[in-house]
């Protein structure tokens, strides 16, 4: 018998309440006040875009939109920026999911790099067409870091769907 990794298990259903609860706790990290560091990632975009890819017929544009207006409302962002954003990552992200799966843990990171950059720009645009000046390229680092922390942000999110529905003491997970 050979033995499988992790991966190749079937995975529990995720539970709706684990979901909202990430991203209530994404948005709270999104509130921390960090002035103009770059590299930060979206930590709203980045949990919404997992959960897109994992639970495309749970998690979708809706979501995006509620949380995309609070991140809008608690950053005192032009209003709508970051709801369109994560609106338009969410559709891409859904339609992406079938595909994007199939792929190990980096190379969905790779994927996912684009949607990060597409997320940022229009986020850029409307802040551009309020009135803000343009921010620099180092503005751009946060999608980097969003792709960077895809796989050990993912490895988090999917553990406790890992766990066997009955207890068996003999059995490692």
């Amino acid at each position: 018998m050979q033995p499988t990794n992790r991966s190749s298990r079937i995975l529990l259903p995720v539970k709706l309440w684990f979901v909202y609860l990430s991203l209530i706790v994404a948005l709270g990290l999104e509130y921390i006040p960090s002035g103009r560091v770059p590299g930060i990632p979206d930590w709203v975009a980045l949990v919404l875009a997992i959960w897109c890819v994992r639970e495309p017929l749970r998690i979708g544009m809706g979501v995006g939109f509620v949380f995309g207006l609070l991140v809008d409302v608690g950053q005192g962002a032009a209003m709508g920026q970051h709801a369109l954003a994560y609106v338009v990552l969410a559709y891409v992200a859904n339609g992406a999911a079938r595909r994007v799966l199939w792929f190990p843990l980096l190379q969905q990171a790779i994927h996912m790099l684009p949607l990060f950059l597409l997320t940022q720009v229009l986020m850029l645009v409307v802040r551009i067409l309020a009135g803000a000046e343009f921010p620099g390229w180092s503005y751009f680092l946060s999608s980097l870091s969003s792709a960077l922390l895809w796989a050990p942000l993912s490895i988090l999110l999917m553990l406790p769907q890992y766990r066997p529905v009955d207890r068996d003491d003999n059995r490692p997970i």
